[in-house]
């Protein structure tokens, strides 16, 4: 040390302090302490970091509070942290690496129900409740699920205007379950993520904005055809807000209560979580869940538990079936979709389900996704999920290929490092 000069030792002590800056920090916030947005301003920079892990927290916005149980299934950390590795791009990386390199609000990682990982960014902590956007979707995919097995909604090929009466006599009302859950009305509702499109149409109505109608004024709007109902997968989010309005119609409650009864207080979560509720009282069923992490590994684990809850004296997936198997199977299982819904063939690369994005793998391994890098991947046979938060700049891979490249990469690194499987 008495070789190095005083201005050396201050540009190594710059370095090491600029090389713990995260990406675009500044730019998201860090000199305001991320500060939260407001009903017209909480989806833009610098407010989405604290806004999105904040939401009931925002001033406009109206939520309701999904309860959970008095005492929280384990989620216990392991022995040793993973020494997660990945390859991008023809170069090896460290899960650090990902870290500096993606704008990464929260990560963690399962192996059989361990924490292998859990990293929290941008000021974030473990008690952050983190927007889904469309990771949403899968969540009431699996409301659904459970109203089926109950008997509250007969048959999933009972057109969505049998349970949501207000929908009656329109095309979105003549479209069955089924049909929706696959997103395969065949119905044009344009979503491209540039404030012009149906979906935005659809966002301001339900935030009450000023000219905007009501939701259902948008969906019943939704008339013309790309394709006869049933053959071809077309994203659109408004599918999902008929599912929402089935279930709710189906059940006689609202969409929080649902979650609360038949989901969060059986499974075991650690904190209340809470949906986003429109203009009509109805939850945004295809965006609008928020929860802390580790809740959202507790929904990974169970989905990897193939809907059994875990026995909180063992420890262990118990006897508890929270979600009904076969339905999961239905929804997460490529060999169980048409051919049209396969991996490869609903997009190049995903297929599927019933609102889960299903990965061409041997071993079923599916994922729930939302814009800006939301996403929660689980591989149910070697027992690894991995969830994670993002404040990504663009909406989908559509606009910027690369974080969802990378994460792609990171994921296939975590199954190779944990003993999962990539063989296609």
């Amino acid at each position: 040390m008495k070789h190095i000069t005083l201005p050396l030792l201050l540009v190594l002590a710059l370095a090491a302090g600029a090389s713990k800056a995260e990406p675009d920090e500044e730019l998201l916030g860090k000199a305001q302490a991320y500060p939260l947005g407001n009903a017209s301003t909480w989806y833009s920079n610098p407010y989405r970091v604290g806004s999105w892990s904040a939401m009931d927290k925002v001033p406009g916005v109206k939520v309701r509070v999904v309860a959970r149980p008095a005492e929280a299934s384990p989620l216990p950390r392991a022995a040793s942290p993973a020494s997660i590795s990945y390859r991008y791009k023809g170069m090896g990386y460290a899960l650090t690496d990902f870290l500096e390199h993606q704008r990464t609000t929260g990560l963690l990682v399962l192996k059989n129900g361990e924490i292998v990982a859990e990293h929290y960014r941008y000021g974030r902590k473990d008690d952050a409740r983190f927007l889904s956007f469309s990771m949403a979707k899968s969540v009431t995919s699996l409301l659904l699920g459970k109203a089926l097995s109950l008997g509250l909604i007969a048959s999933l090929d009972d057109p969505a205007e049998q349970y949501a009466k207000e929908l009656a006599g329109t095309p979105y009302g003549a479209t069955t379950i089924r049909q929706l859950l696959r997103m395969s009305s065949g119905l044009t509702f344009t979503e491209l993520y540039d404030g012009k499109d149906d979906l935005s149409r659809l966002s301001r109505a339900a935030a009450g904005a000023a000219g905007a109608g009501k939701p259902i004024d948008v969906l019943k709007s939704i008339t013309d055809r790309h394709s006869p109902p049933g053959e071809k997968f077309v994203y659109a989010s408004s599918e999902t807000d008929v599912l929402g309005r089935v279930l709710a119609g189906a059940a006689g409650k609202n969409m929080s209560e649902l979650t609360t009864e038949w989901l969060w207080k059986p499974m075991g979560a650690e904190h209340d979580a809470f949906w986003r509720v429109g203009i009509d009282g109805q939850e945004q069923a295809n965006g609008g869940f928020n929860a802390i992490l580790r809740d959202w590994a507790r929904l990974g684990q169970l989905l990897a538990n193939d809907g059994r809850a875990i026995d909180k004296a063992t420890g262990k997936p118990g006897a508890t079936q929270v979600l009904p198997l076969d339905y999961l199977l239905d929804a997460t299982d490529p060999a169980r979709q048409p051919e049209a819904f396969k991996p490869r063939k609903a997009t190049p690369y995903f297929g599927y389900g019933y609102q889960f994005w299903l990965m061409p793998f041997r071993e079923r391994t599916f994922a729930m996704q939302g814009i800006h890098g939301q996403t929660l991947y689980v591989q149910p046979s070697t027992g690894i999920v991995m969830v994670m938060t993002s404040v990504w700049e663009k909406a989908s891979g559509k606009q910027d290929v690369q974080p969802y490249e990378e994460r792609d990469a990171l994921w296939r690194g975590v199954l190779l490092t944990l003993g999962g499987s990539t063989v296609q």
